[in-house]
C-alpha cells in the first residue's frame, strides 16, 4: 500500500510516546494523526491494517483512515478523532474521588472485550505472538527461554479478543461512548495475559513511571486496581488470590515491554520466579 503524502503544517502536536507522536488537524477536529518516529515504515502500515480489522470485527475503537507520510519522511496513520475524548488514566488522575466509578467502567469494557469471539483467521494467536517475542528477546538465557516457552504454550486456549496492551491509558470515553485505542498488539486467546497488563500498570510498575505515563500517584493506581479486580473477576475472590494468579502472566508481559524499551526489566521479571525455578 502506497502512503498518502501530507503536510505536517496542517497539524498541531497533541502528545508523544515511545513509538511516535499524535497530532490534531488544525482545521478539521474530526481528524487526528498518529505519526511514528523516523525510520519506522512497516510498523504504521501493519498497525493500520490491524486497526481496520479490529474496527471491522466490532471492537469499539476509532475508525482508521489512511496510511500517510510527511515531507520529512515519517510515516503514520490518520484516524477519525473522537472529539472531546478523555482516557481513563487522565480521568482518574484529574478526578480521583471517582476512581471507583472509572475502575468499574473500564472493567466492564474489559469483560465485554474478553467475551467477544473473533475470526481467528484474521488475527494472531496470543501464544504465537509471545513465542515470537520470546525468540527475539536477547535478555533471557536459552534455559529460561525454554521454561518460558513451555508456560506460554500451556496457557489456556480461547478465540476471544485480546487488546494486547490493555491498560487505562489505552481506553477513552466521551459521554457514554467508550473506545479502545492503540491496538498494535491485538490478537486472540485466553484473557489472563491481557488483563495482567492492567495489574502490572497499576501495582507492579515504578511510581515515577505511573505518575509520568498515567498522570496519577502509585497509591491511586493501586486503589484503582482494588476496585477494578472485583468487577472483572467477581467480588467473591480475595484480591491477594487474584494477584497471585496474575503474577506469572504479568511476568511474561515483560517480553512486550523489553521489546519496546530494549532493556531488561528486573521489576517485572521478579514475577517469573514460579516459571523459571
Amino acid at each position: 500500500m502506497e502512503a498518502i503524502k501530507i503536510s505536517l503544517s496542517d497539524y498541531v502536536l497533541a502528545g508523544g510516546g515511545a513509538n511516535g507522536e499524535s497530532y490534531n488537524h488544525k482545521d478539521d477536529p474530526s481528524v487526528m494523526l498518529k505519526l511514528y518516529h523516523a525510520g519506522k515504515i512497516q510498523q504504521p502500515l501493519s498497525e493500520m491494517l490491524l486497526a481496520r480489522k479490529v474496527y471491522e470485527a466490532g471492537i469499539p475503537s476509532p475508525e482508521p483512515g489512511e496510511y500517510v507520510v510527511t515531507e520529512d519522511g515519517r510515516y503514520g496513520i490518520r484516524f477519525r478523532r473522537i472529539v472531546g475524548k478523555k482516557s481513563y488514566a487522565r480521568a482518574i488522575g484529574e478526578d480521583p474521588a471517582n476512581v471507583e466509578k472509572y475502575a468499574a467502567e473500564f472493567a466492564e469494557m474489559c469483560v465485554k472485550l474478553h467475551q467477544t469471539h473473533v475470526d481467528t483467521t484474521q488475527f494472531e494467536n496470543v501464544k504465537d505472538h509471545y513465542l515470537k517475542l520470546l525468540e527475539a528477546n536477547p535478555f533471557f538465557t536459552p534455559v529460561e527461554k525454554d521454561k518460558l516457552g513451555r508456560f506460554i504454550t500451556d496457557m489456556p486456549d480461547s478465540d476471544v479478543a485480546n487488546h494486547g496492551d490493555l491498560q487505562y491509558g489505552n481506553a477513552i470515553f466521551v459521554g457514554d461512548q467508550r473506545y479502545f485505542i492503540d491496538v498494535g498488539d491485538f490478537c486472540y486467546g485466553g484473557p489472563m495475559l491481557d488483563v495482567s497488563m492492567v495489574y502490572l500498570c497499576s501495582c507492579l510498575s515504578d511510581g515515577a513511571f505511573i505518575q509520568e505515563a498515567f498522570h496519577m500517584p502509585k497509591s491511586l493506581a493501586e486503589t484503582f486496581w482494588s476496585y477494578f479486580a472485583p468487577v472483572y473477576f467477581g467480588s467473591d475472590r480475595p484480591l491477594r488470590d487474584i494477584n497471585e494468579e496474575l503474577d506469572p502472566y504479568a511476568g511474561v508481559k515483560t517480553l512486550m515491554i523489553e521489546r519496546d524499551t530494549k532493556c531488561p526489566m528486573p521489576e517485572f521479571r521478579e514475577k517469573l520466579v514460579s516459571i523459571l525455578k
